[in-house]
């Protein structure tokens, strides 16, 4: 949909344990820009080449794991229109006001079959990206560790897979690009609201509201390379990679934070556009959807959420 709707993945409020380590793996590990702190004591972060106030929000609590993810929509009449789309569908909606979040506008929040929370937004303060917009550079300075230069994307785990796809696809305007399915069942399912392989992906598991990472982007392989360097460096959790996923063609590598919520740093994929065929891959394919080079499954990887 994207100019017409949801533009992209606007933000992540995540939970840690312990919120001074997270902030330090957050700026001097992944890379990310501190922007505000709030009364409510959580941290706001940014990556460089993102204009808006902030795209990640930490708050401790006693367990790791997703509070929200929030999408920022094209503007306040597509915001009132998609939230009468959703009551219209029966969802609860709570209206959050304008100043909640540190520098952004108001906020529709809802929860999704799968039992995920999330938001649509319309307005967020411009900080800019470290450079002017008048003759920029390519890179400002003083950039920290991975670096990257956006949200990409967040991949969540669920029951009701189905009811969630069908309120992303039917009232928020996004697009199914590939799916696995073992015979008529849909077990994972990757959705994007405008030209990117992905912004948000499912798949299907019995316990609700499970975050299984929340992925960052870069613009090289060699950045890809970098950051598990990074990660090696910091004697940081490492999970995965580097290596390349069949679905999407990204290439990554995974990591922990301190509190166990998995990152993923991520590059390539594909351009998608709403004329191109989605992409179908069966159950006994997926050890190769997930890892084009390796073509097996680690049971940690499918198995650790938060």
């Amino acid at each position: 949909m994207g100019m017409n709707g949801v533009l992209r993945p606007g933000h992540a409020a995540i939970r840690v344990l312990d919120l001074e380590p997270a902030v330090t793996y957050y700026i001097e590990v992944m890379g990310l820009i501190e922007t505000a702190r709030d009364d409510r004591g959580r941290v706001y972060l940014k990556a460089w080449d993102e204009h808006d106030h902030h795209s990640l929000v930490l708050r401790e609590a006693d367990s790791p794991g997703l509070d929200y993810m929030g999408f920022k929509v094209v503007d306040d009449a597509t915001l009132d229109a998609m939230a009468a789309g959703l009551a219209a569908r029966g969802v609860a909606i709570e209206a959050v006001p304008a100043g909640e979040h540190v520098g952004t506008g108001r906020r529709v929040r809802f929860r999704v079959p799968t039992g995920h929370a999330f938001e649509l937004y319309a307005h967020k303060d411009i900080v800019g990206n470290g450079m002017p917009t008048m003759n920029p550079g390519i890179r400002p300075d003083a950039l920290k560790g991975i670096a990257p230069v956006r949200l990409d994307h967040a991949l969540m785990y669920g029951a009701d897979l189905d009811g969630t796809v069908a309120l992303f696809t039917e009232v928020l305007g996004f697009q199914v690009t590939e799916s696995v399915a073992a015979g008529d069942t849909v077990i994972a399912a990757f959705l994007s609201c405008g030209a990117k392989v992905h912004d948000i992906a499912f798949v299907r598991q019995p316990a609700d509201g499970k975050l299984h990472h929340i992925a960052f982007y870069v613009d090289s392989w060699d950045d890809v390379l970098r950051a598990a360097d990074t990660i090696a460096a910091n004697d940081v959790s490492h999970d995965l990679g580097p290596t390349r996923h069949g679905i999407s063609r990204g290439q990554t590598v995974y990591c922990f934070d301190p509190s166990g919520n998995r990152n993923e740093v991520f590059t390539g994929g594909y351009m998608w556009y709403p004329d191109r065929p989605p992409l179908k891959w069966t159950a006994d394919e997926l050890p190769r959807a997930l890892f084009i080079h390796e073509r097996k499954l680690r049971d940690s990887f499918m198995s650790v959420v938060t």
